[in-house]
């Protein structure tokens, strides 16, 4: 027997065609939403990630700052010892530099001077004296300068003719300066020794008693 289809059936097929198009569209969005969430989820446990190590960093830095800070206030306190037991030693080794600076006047002075005084401030001496003439004023600065391991870079500060003693002999009066130094290596060892106090020699053992 033939059926025939009076219903429009092409509008059935467009309204079966609308109905499936609205049904992959909700599944594409849903999909499409829960592609986002999952992304969005692994995107928030990243930067939560990141958060902590940054956080981590930050509590580190600050620990190597205090350490840093410690070191650095060490470094000064062993630098304030360093200059400590260095003025220690250099007063140490001026105990006997005016001791020195006698011993190479006597050595260095030659003759036909004579000395009138010698003022020491700080490391420049101040010499003034008589010299029978000029010439010997100028092997006193060739020694000076030249022949003492103590003594060095000596200048005339002034030169003029003066009168001296009773018979009022004609003799140049002069002032000069030098520079004492401080003794180092060797010889601020060997000036460091000679300042310590003679260490007490030990008492001599009892005699044995025999029976």
């Amino acid at each position: 027997m033939i059926q025939i289809n009076l219903l429009p059936h092409r509008e059935e097929r467009r309204k079966q065609r609308r109905l499936e198009f609205y049904v992959m569209a909700g599944l594409a969005l849903i999909s499409a939403a829960v592609i986002v969430f999952i992304v969005g989820l692994i995107i928030s446990n990243s930067i939560d990630d990141q958060m902590q190590r940054n956080d981590f960093i930050k509590t580190e830095n600050a620990k190597l700052d205090e350490q840093i800070k410690e070191i650095a206030d060490l470094k000064s306190e062993i630098d304030s010892l360093k200059a400590r037991q260095q003025a220690v030693e250099d007063l140490q080794g001026d105990r006997n530099l005016p001791v020195h600076l006698l011993d190479e006047l006597v050595k260095q002075v030659p003759e036909g001077i004579y000395l009138l005084s010698s003022k020491q401030l700080g490391s420049k001496v101040t010499l003034t004296g008589y010299a029978q003439s000029n010439d010997r004023i100028s092997e006193m600065l060739r020694n000076l300068g030249n022949n003492s391991p103590w003594l060095d870079t000596p200048e005339l500060v002034e030169i003029k003719s003066a009168t001296m003693g009773t018979d009022k002999r004609r003799v140049s009066q002069f002032t000069m300066t030098v520079n004492l130094r401080r003794p180092v290596g060797d010889k601020a060892k060997d000036a460091a020794a000679a300042a310590k106090p003679p260490s007490a020699a030990p008492a001599p053992a009892a005699p044995a008693v025999t029976k």
